[in-house]
C-alpha cells in the first residue's frame, strides 16, 4: 500500500494518528482480511482503534454480502461503547467502505476512517467479477451528505 486514504475534518486537535500508526493498523486489518479468506469469506478486514491511536478495541473480518466487516464491527461497537467514545475512535479497513458500510459507520458515530485502497481501485482489481459487485460511490460522498463531519 503506497497510499493511505484518510478522511479528515473534525477529530480533536492532537489526536490524529501518525503515519507509522496508520500503517501498523492497516497491516493488522490486512491480517484480519486474510483470516476472513481462510474461512471462505471475501478478503476484507477492519479494526477499531481507541483515541490513544494504539489500543485495538475490536477486529472484524468480512462475513457475507450484507454483513461486511465494517458494518458488522460498527453494529457491535454501538452495543459496547458510547457514541461520544466512538466519535474519538478510528476505524482502519483494507478497502474504502462501501455506501452501506459508510452509512453504518456514520450512524455508529465512529469519528475517523482510514482505508488502504479506494473502492475505485477495488473495481480495477476485481473487474466484472460477479462475486464482488462494487458501487462506484466514494464513502466521502456519503459522509458529505450527513450533518456530522466524519474524518
Amino acid at each position: 500500500m503506497s497510499e493511505i486514504n484518510q478522511i479528515e475534518e473534525a477529530k480533536p486537535t492532537g489526536n490524529n494518528p501518525t503515519h507509522d500508526q496508520m500503517m501498523r493498523h492497516l497491516r493488522r486489518a490486512n491480517q484480519i482480511a486474510k483470516r476472513a479468506l481462510q474461512f471462505g469469506h471475501h478478503p476484507f478486514g477492519c479494526i477499531l482503534v481507541a483515541s490513544d491511536n494504539e489500543t485495538i478495541l475490536m477486529e472484524q473480518g468480512n462475513i457475507d454480502t450484507v454483513n461486511h466487516a465494517e458494518s458488522t464491527l460498527a453494529r457491535m461497537a454501538c452495543t459496547n461503547f458510547s457514541s461520544e467514545y466512538l466519535w474519538r475512535c478510528t476505524l482502519y479497513t483494507t478497502f474504502e467502505p462501501c455506501a452501506m458500510c459508510a452509512a453504518t459507520l456514520y450512524w455508529a458515530n465512529i469519528g475517523q476512517i482510514v482505508f488502504g485502497a479506494t473502492e475505485k481501485r477495488l473495481l480495477e482489481l476485481t473487474g466484472s467479477n460477479e462475486n464482488n459487485p462494487t458501487l462506484d460511490i466514494p464513502c466521502r460522498y456519503v459522509f458529505q451528505h450527513g450533518q456530522k463531519k466524519i474524518e
